[in-house]
């Protein structure tokens, strides 16, 4: 599986168009590939989509566009990729006492060495065990978040392929002992890890996310919002502005609304060069639109 590059990444813009399809698509992906390891330990497997996810996510909420700043976070997920013949995965130490967090840690140091993928049962059983992310650990403390890897080398991803094999997660620390199976969903989704992968932005189509409804013309976009010359305008210079992704008035966010009231700014001053003055309506229930028209 490659890592993902800057030609993989879709504009902000387009992000927002698409997220919301791709985040529902997101949560339908990740839910067999999260694995409980008792009530404490919890592993979520990752690929290029779920780590495409995490990318985006953070350039839309620092607002990076420049190519050095997305190229540095690259840098750092594309760890989480699993390269060839492996699997990659975040371990997550779960410990909702905020009062119990440090001791509750400290208890689980050397976690590192008592994680692992297990094929098959018996004398027959291979133990695969999950290699850490140096960088993230200490001699005498340990993250409540870590990033793992199951290397699958010789006959160990054969093995995992095959569907009649059982497949396990095993921790075996001396302070928590936990195990559970790979169930067959899981175990698809991660065989496919090992050939193709998923889909690119797992099936949604980058460029129709947000496309303007057939027939309308797409005349002007600022951030997260467009304006449309609509195909059966109501009056002269007719402009529908609306946000790329649908949402209500009531539940827009104050910057989104910024960004239509300074597209709608910019607009009706033409139109108003145009045809003298404009008038803008408002609807304030339902799909958030607003409509600019001459006189």
């Amino acid at each position: 599986m490659k890592p993902l590059t800057l030609d993989d990444l879709p504009s902000l813009e387009r992000f927002e168009a698409m997220r919301g399809a791709l985040r529902a698509a997101l949560i339908e992906h990740k839910r067999p590939r999260r694995v409980a390891l008792g009530d404490r330990v919890t592993l979520t497997f990752e690929d290029r989509e779920t780590v495409r996810w995490q990318v985006l996510e953070m350039a839309r909420v620092e607002r990076i566009r420049e190519p050095a700043a997305l190229q540095h976070e690259l840098d750092v997920y594309n760890e989480l990729v699993p390269g060839e013949s492996a699997l990659s995965a975040t371990l997550f130490i779960e410990i909702t006492d905020l009062a119990a967090i440090r001791p509750e840690l400290d208890r689980l140091v050397g976690l590192d060495e008592h994680v692992s993928l297990v094929l098959g049962e018996g004398r027959d059983e291979l133990v695969v065990p999950a290699r850490f992310d140096p960088k993230q650990m200490e001699e005498e403390r340990i993250a409540a978040v870590q990033y793992i890897r199951f290397p699958l080398h010789g006959p160990a991803r054969p093995r995992f392929e095959d569907p009649s094999v059982p497949a396990r997660l095993r921790v075996d620390h001396p302070s928590y002992r936990a195990e559970a199976a790979l169930g067959q969903a899981t175990r698809e989704s991660l065989r496919r890890d090992l050939a193709e992968g998923p889909p690119p932005f797992l099936g949604v189509d980058p460029a129709a996310a947000g496309a303007a409804p057939p027939g309308d013309e797409l005349v002007a976009e600022l951030g997260r919002v467009r304006a449309l010359r609509p195909a059966e305008p109501r009056a002269p210079g007719h402009l529908v502005l609306e946000p790329r992704t649908e949402v209500s008035f009531l539940d827009a966010d104050a910057a989104l609304l910024a960004e239509l009231a300074a597209l709608a700014q910019r607009l009706a001053r033409e139109l108003a060069a145009r045809h003298g003055r404009c008038r803008l309506h408002a609807e304030l229930t339902g799909p958030l639109r607003w409509h600019l028209l001459a006189g």
